[in-house]
């Protein structure tokens, strides 16, 4: 897209905002400043991320703004929503007349869900790697509209060639009205090769919805252009305040409507996104100084540098603690992708999704080290996933405190409640 044009075009979406509407904040820190429990050792930025000092600052002096005039705030909104969405374009490198906000990945995927529920029977094909809420929501869309839901397995150390040819073969048995793939996997801590998929499954007819949750700070150019929908959190690694998220389509999106219906029904794609009610979007307007503060502070080349070499010093740390009770603690997830790691966990612990889940209140209020737990196919799995405020001291720490206590409950010699 021509970056020039869309800069210019977020200035004059600027000027249409009302006087006492202060531009954003200069970023002064000479690196990212946390706010995270000292006492805590965080482990798990891909389950909600975290926000900088400067970002939550940057934040409430919007928040400030809105409460100290309401309504001035809120008539000029949808210019100030417009006005961040270009950027956010401009910083993904796409079109913005292609981008919407959204409050969250998930909302992303029930726009695009909800844009097919009237339009026939829908089949719809996910792998079982999918995110859980948005493989629900594509079983929903197919069991409502008449169609079929169906699950493609993709085996854990699957490499790149060999998932294509997988989902291939799966599109070719069921021809499925949508295809919904993850970039980077939730549960398995994998990337699959979307944009192939997604290249394929056009030739085949097949509309594709590619969940893009940890990939904006983690990619370098993390938009799956070839897809037809591209859904991306950016309050996971890209730093925003929890509730910025985005969807790209690749054709016009007149299709698309937001989940909840506001004034700006009759307006087209994208900008009837920008009239959102009462609703506090200050992280949507906040996401873009959130991606420039870590630019400006760090660089995001050095950032994913950093923390792809942390976590692999780290990985095998944490993996040395758990060849004391077996021998294979690091599994071939086939396409590892930066910030993320997989590592089994010892014994059935975390065998059902339910057991995963289970065990990270228990453990964080034991050892307080925050961890993800995941499970897939009856086999539980330890999930980190690293940024900037991480040290190899975390892992150190995890390795000489969590695991230990991990490998007593596999071996029943207390509960996950201590007793």
């Amino acid at each position: 897209m021509d970056l020039s044009g869309a800069a210019a075009t977020a200035k004059a979406a600027m000027a249409a905002i009302p006087s006492g509407a202060a531009s954003a904040a200069p970023i002064a820190d000479p690196a990212p400043r946390w706010t995270l429990d000292p006492c805590v050792t965080h482990l798990n930025h891909g389950s909600f991320g975290a926000v900088p000092v400067a970002v939550q600052e940057e934040q409430e002096r919007l928040r400030r703004l809105m409460e100290a005039n309401p309504v001035r705030w809120f008539a000029s909104l949808p210019q100030r929503i417009a006005a961040a969405r270009i950027e956010v374009a401009a910083l993904l490198r796409v079109d913005p007349a292609h981008l919407a906000f959204v409050l969250n990945d998930s909302a992303g995927a029930s726009t695009v869900f909800q844009s097919l529920m009237a339009s026939g029977p829908v089949d719809v094909l996910v792998t079982d790697h999918g995110y859980g809420a948005v493989t629900m929501g594509a079983e929903r869309l197919a069991q409502r509209s008449g169609g079929r839901a169906i699950t493609l397995e993709v085996p854990l150390d699957a490499g790149a060639e060999a998932v294509v040819e997988l989902v291939t073969a799966a599109i070719a048995q069921h021809r499925p009205r949508l295809l919904v793939i993850d970039q980077i996997t939730s549960a398995t801590a994998r990337a699959f090769p979307v944009d192939e998929i997604c290249s394929v499954a056009r030739t085949l007819g097949v509309l594709t919805l590619v969940d893009g949750a940890h990939a904006p700070g983690v990619v370098e150019d993390p938009v799956c252009r070839d897809a037809d929908y591209w859904i991306g959190n950016l309050h996971k690694f890209a730093c925003a305040p929890r509730g910025a998220a985005v969807i790209v389509a690749r054709g016009d999106g007149q299709e698309l409507h937001p989940v909840i219906d506001s004034w700006g029904a009759p307006l087209p794609f994208p900008e009837r996104f920008d009239h959102i009610g009462t609703l506090d979007t200050t992280a949507w307007i906040a996401a873009p100084f959130a991606w420039r503060h870590i630019e400006e502070t760090v660089g995001w080349g050095s950032a994913r540098k950093q923390t792809t070499e942390l976590l692999d010093e780290g990985t095998e740390i944490v993996a040395a603690a758990l060849r004391a009770v077996m021998d294979d603690p690091v599994p071939d997830v086939g396409q590892p992708i930066g910030p993320m790691r997989l590592l089994r966990l010892p014994g059935n612990l975390g065998s059902t999704h339910a057991d995963a889940d289970g065990l990270r209140v228990p453990f964080g209020d034991q050892v307080q080290i925050a961890c993800a737990f995941s499970h897939f196919k009856g086999r539980g799995y330890l999930r980190l996933s690293a940024h900037l405020y991480n040290s190899i001291r975390d892992y150190q720490h995890l390795a000489t405190v969590g695991i230990p206590l991990l490998n007593r409950w596999s071996a029943g010699r207390e509960n996950s409640a201590g007793l």
